[in-house]
């Protein structure tokens, strides 16, 4: 595979690593991004991922209306009231809101679902492939299972004003982390829409 310089300059842009790693990286995943950005993550190179643990607790809380029946507010966390105040985070609050807006997340990310959810969703899968062979149906329900994640979980949602990248909102975070040098975090949201549970 050849690795191009577009290639590397895009994963040095998602992560804050050195060029030459995010070549080395690149190589070593065969051209595949995320698996680059993981091998990044585990030598310990990315920006991103030493940044990620640091306390966010400045931020902003955005709103977002959609047509007087749609109603969002989230709180996006970052380290400084500096950053808070760039229009590049607010760009990003302003997305991730619109994002919330058309996407309709019920939960922030995976960890927020209750385990009695997650079986109820596994028993109905197991339901709609009765009769298959016994050793195919786990496989199957944890893929069914994934799906579920990426529909529901706000942060493995695909990014609605991107979709052709396919990059998730917590890439789209990620990235916001490397370009701004500060910890982001989605602390909440709420959405509202207009009639519901009447």
């Amino acid at each position: 595979m050849n690795i191009t310089a577009e290639m590397v300059k895009e994963l040095r842009e998602k992560t804050g690593a050195g060029m030459m790693d995010c070549k080395k990286a690149l190589t070593e995943a065969g051209g595949d991004p995320e698996k680059a950005v993981e091998i990044l993550r585990k030598k310990g190179l990315s920006a991103a991922a030493k940044k990620a643990g640091r306390i966010a607790s400045e931020g902003i809380i955005g709103a977002y209306v959609h047509m007087d029946k749609i109603g969002v507010l989230v709180e996006v966390n970052c380290e400084t009231d500096f950053v808070a105040r760039t229009d590049d985070f607010k760009t990003l609050v302003k997305d991730i809101a619109m994002h919330i807006a058309a996407a309709n997340p019920r939960y922030l990310s995976r960890d927020d679902i209750a385990p009695d959810v997650i079986e109820k969703e596994k028993e109905i899968f197991k339901e709609q492939i009765k009769g298959k062979p016994e050793h195919v149906v786990d496989r199957i329900v944890q893929g069914k299972l994934e799906k579920f994640y990426s529909e529901n979980c706000l942060l493995e949602q695909i990014f609605v004003k991107d979709p052709e990248q396919k990059k998730t909102i917590k890439d789209i975070v990620t990235e916001a982390i490397a370009r701004l040098g500060e910890n982001i975090v989605i602390r909440r949201f709420v959405r509202y829409q207009l009639g519901e549970e009447l």
